[in-house]
């Protein structure tokens, strides 16, 4: 709950900074000349691009997280079978065991996006961020029927 906190906080501090730097590009742009309505422009093209990447990064937590809750009712969560250090991080020797058995697992039903999810996670785990984020695109993709692309 607290990561929604902080999550919704830090994208409404993100829209004030839209709203604000919009609103530059406007007054730059009303001040008429070619300097300032193309700085004007250019500025008035970062809250496009910031509010874009909101929404994507927004829309891929609610697919996740919609995989997840339908996971969870199937019963098939992964378990959390990681060794933590005293400290509580998780011991790599033991991410990289559960990974092992998860990409085997994948690997032996590459359709299914239940161990596609299960696999991001692992990749989580492992602390492999870019692809635990690709292959949790791919589990969504796959439940929602679109097309997979081969990279991921």
């Amino acid at each position: 709950m607290r990561a929604k906190i902080v999550y919704f906080a830090l994208a409404a501090v993100l829209v004030v900074y839209f709203v604000l730097v919009g609103s530059r590009g406007v007054l730059l742009i009303e001040q008429g000349t070619v300097v300032t309505v193309t700085f004007g422009a250019a500025v008035l093209v970062l809250p496009f691009i910031g509010a874009w990447f909101l929404y994507k990064t927004t829309k891929f937590a609610r697919d996740a997280n919609r995989l997840a809750r339908e996971l969870e009712a199937e019963g098939g969560l992964p378990v959390d079978e990681l060794v933590r250090t005293p400290s509580g991080r998780v011991d790599r020797d033991s991410a990289d065991e559960v990974f092992t058995r998860r990409k085997a697992e994948t690997e032996a039903a590459p359709d299914d996006w239940r161990t596609w999810f299960r696999l991001a996670v692992a990749y989580h785990d492992a602390r492999d961020t870019p692809r635990a984020r690709k292959a949790m695109q791919r589990a969504i993709a796959l439940h929602d029927g679109r097309p997979v692309r081969v990279d991921a």
